[in-house]
């Protein structure tokens, strides 16, 4: 792989490590992660330090992947997908001084192969989506899809077996 240390005023790519035939559109900001071989990445996507993307992905626009987010070889994310990466979220620690990296614990998610994810869902941190499991545009994931599952809704729920 490539590693790339970009900074231009319409693509951040600064420390990314780049397979063959990657392609990244305008505007994207991504730092200290990697892109795997023939994978795709939409414009206004974020993808943080220590992420991982497989290869022959498609990450659709504006979707948000933190730290902590694996997803394996031929995945599909759709447009606006947000994924966390903090259980317990905060702002400040209760004395009132202002969380830094210390005080949060990173919780990872791993999107494994051939899944694929519906627009503006939103993955919470801890969780595995299995091979080949289809998650429904809006959904709200907050546990674990086995391979070959769609789930949709408000929480997720299983609908059918592939």
């Amino acid at each position: 792989m490539e590693v790339l240390n970009v900074d231009e005023p319409r693509k951040s790519l600064v420390n990314v490590k780049v397979g063959k035939d990657v392609r990244i559109f305008n505007f994207v900001n991504a730092y200290g992660c990697s892109i795997d071989d023939n994978s795709k990445v939409g414009a206004f996507v974020e993808i943080q330090k220590g992420a991982t993307i497989g290869k022959n992905c498609k990450i659709s626009s504006h979707t948000f992947i933190c730290e902590g987010v694996h997803i394996e070889d031929n995945c599909f994310i759709g447009h606006g997908v947000m994924f966390t990466n903090d259980l317990f979220p905060r702002a400040t620690n209760p004395d009132g001084s202002q969380q830094t990296d210390a005080d949060w614990t990173l919780v990872e998610t791993f999107i494994k192969k051939g899944a694929s994810i519906g627009s503006n869902a939103t993955i919470l941190c801890g969780i595995t989506v299995g091979e080949n499991a289809l998650i429904g545009a809006g959904a709200v994931v907050t546990k674990d899809v086995p391979a070959n599952t769609v789930v949709a809704g408000n929480p997720a729920k299983k609908i059918k077996t592939i």
